[in-house]
């Protein structure tokens, strides 16, 4: 299962249209709603500042959060959409869409690589080179896993390691049609380096 889900708190917004959305936006907030999972939209308010901050972390648009609203279960959400300022770029409405656990979404998932000790190509000096440190991944929201394993054993410099030969829990796939590369395990510097000079000659 998935490791800690980041909450995202709100408040219930009284009053709907744009007279309330404004008057939200000049006490600090950023106004929102909350549809979906079967039962009637939620306006809401989240604070400016913890939203701005969680925006600039990245990958807003993919990520699961809790939402904590005060008097009320929590429930998981994934944002659907940001609305932004045009000129100043900075959020001013957010549409949050509640999710089943039968829910299918796109997530990054970090990606964990295990027995360094029993890869070859690193006891002789090689690297490894992580392209993609976290993947994306279609998965269920009920059911997220907390990350995919790589395991080095056997590995030797030269190696690449492809989504393909990852193994995912059952009912995830990548959201990439294509074999993308992982990781790689490149030679040491010091053997690339005399590798061209023996081009060279």
């Amino acid at each position: 299962m998935a490791g800690e889900i980041p909450d995202l708190h709100a408040e219930v917004r009284t009053g709907t249209g744009k007279g309330a959305a404004r008057q939200a936006r000049r006490e600090g907030y950023v106004p929102g709603i909350v549809y979906g999972g079967g039962t009637d939209p939620q306006p809401i308010n989240v604070q400016f500042y913890p939203l701005l901050k969680k925006l600039k972390a990245g990958r807003f648009l993919s990520t699961l959060f809790n939402l904590k609203v005060e008097g009320q279960e929590d429930v998981r959400v994934i944002c659907r959409n940001v609305q932004r300022d045009v000129v100043k770029d900075l959020p001013t409405h957010l549409d949050l869409m509640r999710l089943r656990r039968t829910s299918r979404i796109n997530l990054f998932i970090h990606v964990e690589f295990i027995n360094h000790d029993a890869a070859p190509g690193l006891k002789r000096g090689g690297t490894l080179t992580v392209v993609r440190p976290e993947v994306e991944l279609e998965v269920t929201a009920g059911d997220i896993p907390d990350h995919v394993t790589v395991d080095l054993t056997g590995r030797v410099i030269g190696d690449v390691i492809h989504i393909n030969d990852i193994p995912l829990p059952e009912g995830v796939k990548p959201t990439i049609a294509r074999n993308f590369v992982v990781a790689n395990i490149s030679a040491p510097s010091g053997l690339r380096s005399s590798d061209n000079e023996d081009e060279a000659e």
